[in-house]
């Protein structure tokens, strides 16, 4: 089988490597999405895989010229809601039996202030952590962060907000200020480098 068998249908070679080059350029800040949204590095992996693949199959309807990025979070986040729906309709393990079986490896050492923001992202309301982690993890605009989740642009506005507030007081602060070294926590509070 030829390299020719992976190509989007109708896209001449030259764009197929372009394509492939961001998509693997892509990667890093997919995988960051889908965690954020699964807590599970087995799943997330799944779901980045999953949007690849998805992206790579329907490359033809992307345009050229425009955030990438923005277009493959929408079809991970689309997946990620489509594997929510399915999960609801699947058997619960009422009485622990399977979960009493599983195993998971042990935590890595991380940096206490991490883990504290962690938990207190972990915290906020789902809408609000996913417009955060958007907005001020991933850099995205507010307007391409609305888009992503489909809504106005004043909603997301609003979520930001409010869970930048809440991160605050769940953290003990009383602003940015005292906010650490920790680039992901200063721009997830709207502190800045």
């Amino acid at each position: 089988m030829t390299g020719h068998a992976l190509q989007p249908v109708g896209t001449p070679r030259g764009a197929d490597d372009e394509m492939r080059h961001l998509l693997l350029g892509a990667i890093p800040a997919l995988r960051a999405f889908a965690f954020s949204l699964t807590y599970d590095l087995d799943r997330s992996d799944d779901l980045v895989q999953d949007t690849l693949v998805r992206a790579w199959t329907k490359a033809d309807s992307f345009t050229r010229g425009t955030n990438l990025t923005a277009w493959l979070f929408t079809i991970l986040r689309n997946l990620f809601y489509s594997e929510q729906r399915k999960r609801k309709r699947e058997v619960e393990d009422a009485d622990g039996h399977h979960a009493g079986r599983l195993t998971s490896l042990p935590e890595q050492e991380i940096r206490v202030e991490m883990r504290e923001f962690q938990v207190a992202l972990n915290l906020l309301p789902f809408s609000q952590r996913e417009a955060l982690v958007l907005v001020g993890a991933q850099n995205f605009t507010y307007e391409e962060a609305a888009a992503i989740c489909g809504v106005a642009v004043g909603t997301m506005k609003s979520r930001v907000s409010r869970a930048r507030v809440r991160l605050i007081e769940a953290l003990g602060m009383t602003g940015t200020d005292e906010i650490g070294a920790d680039a992901f926590t200063r721009a997830a509070l709207g502190a800045g480098p």
